[in-house]
This record gives C-alpha cells, sequence and structure tokens, in this order.
C-alpha cells in the first residue's frame, strides 16, 4: 500500500513547479469529506473549516482553508490548498432533509442550494491538481453515485487517492472499496477518530516537499 501511495504522489507532483497544490476532497454526501478536512485543518492549522452534521449536505459550497503547510522533520515543507467540496449526488430530494425533522419550506431551500453546490464542486475539477476520494467504509461502495465520482475523475485524468472512511465503526469493510475499485491506491482511516490520517501525511511530505 505504501509503495503504491508513494507512486501515486511522487507521478502527481515530482515535476510540478506549483507553489501550492490544490487538493479537492470529494465523496458522497455523509462519507465523512468534512469531518476530514476538519481533521486535517485542525491539525496543520489550529482551526477546524468546515461544519459537520448528520444532516446530508451540511456543505452546500465549497470550503478552501489556503496555505496549510505541511513540514517535515528535516525541515522540508509544503504549502496545500485544501478544498472541501459538497457531497456529490445524482438526485437531492428535499424529503431527504424533512426526514430529519426539517420543515419543508427549508428542506426545499436546501435541496436547491445542496444542487447548486454539486455542479460548483463538478466545474472545480477543472482547478484541482488531485483528489481525496471518501467512501463510507460500512456501506457498499458500488453505487450509481460513487461509480460517477470515479469515472469523472478518470475521465478529467486527475489523480485519486481513495479513502476508506469511518474504519472505527462497527460494519465496517473497507476491502469492498478495494474491490469496487481496484484499480486506485485505497488508504483505511477513520476522519472522526484521526486514525491513519499520519500515514497520509507521511506520504505527502515525503513525495511533495
Amino acid at each position: 500500500m505504501i509503495g503504491r501511495l508513494k507512486d501515486l504522489f511522487s507521478n502527481l507532483f515530482g515535476d510540478s513547479e506549483k507553489d501550492d497544490i490544490g487538493i479537492g476532497i470529494y465523496g458522497p454526501p455523509n462519507a465523512g469529506k468534512s469531518t476530514l478536512a476538519n481533521e486535517i485543518s485542525k491539525d496543520l492549522t489550529g482551526e477546524e473549516m468546515s461544519n459537520v452534521s448528520e444532516v446530508p449536505h451540511e456543505t452546500r459550497a465549497v470550503e478552501k482553508k489556503e496555505k496549510v503547510t505541511i513540514e517535515s522533520d528535516d525541515g522540508r515543507s509544503l504549502d496545500l490548498n485544501l478544498l472541501d467540496m459538497p457531497g456529490i449526488s445524482t438526485n437531492v430530494d428535499f424529503k431527504d432533509f424533512t426526514e430529519h425533522g426539517m420543515e419543508e419550506d427549508k428542506a426545499k431551500g436546501r435541496a436547491k442550494e445542496a444542487t447548486k453546490g454539486i455542479v460548483e464542486a463538478i466545474k472545480y475539477l477543472d482547478d484541482v491538481d488531485a483528489c481525496l476520494v471518501i467512501f463510507d467504509s460500512t456501506e457498499d461502495p458500488y453505487t450509481q453515485v460513487n461509480v460517477t465520482i470515479i469515472g469523472n475523475l478518470e475521465a478529467k485524468d486527475i489523480p485519486i487517492l481513495i479513502l476508506a472512511n469511518k474504519i472505527d465503526k462497527e460494519g465496517s469493510d473497507p476491502s469492498r472499496v478495494r474491490d469496487a475499485f481496484p484499480q486506485h491506491p485505497v488508504l483505511e482511516i477513520s476522519a472522526k477518530e484521526g486514525e491513519n490520517i499520519d500515514k497520509l501525511y507521511e506520504e505527502i511530505i515525503e513525495r511533495l516537499s
């Protein structure tokens, strides 16, 4: 796994002359994108960058944290622009929000905002240098939404690292993520508990700084 990650990042950025690297965090709603963004941002800047909720589509516009600096023990450093993307879905139904107790008018407004957020996230595919694609490892990863996300990134030749999230939860099975997308490296993490996040940092520092 580590070797595959090294190859990935080496291929990504080995010849890059850019000062900042734009990394987008993509995935379906409630996969843990904003939790991961907060974990990274809080670790590296001391500040969280996104709101987190059990209600789908809490992130409905791209959240940015610029100049997120990673430093290695030997003094190397790298500035990243971290982009927390709205959850990608093929359909946004306001009933998804009323099920969480939201009033209908407010739910319809949230659905409209969520749809705009999806469009914005897709537009950002022209600006990101690489993507962390996060899936909930307690759920079947081979869904229309997830296949669409991976397919769009592959079509644009955007390098991908898949993160099998929520390994701290009962029912987690990261092997299903690997089996669904065997063409890409997969790293098992718990964004909520910070598990294996250091492994992600290590590879970024080793290959990008």
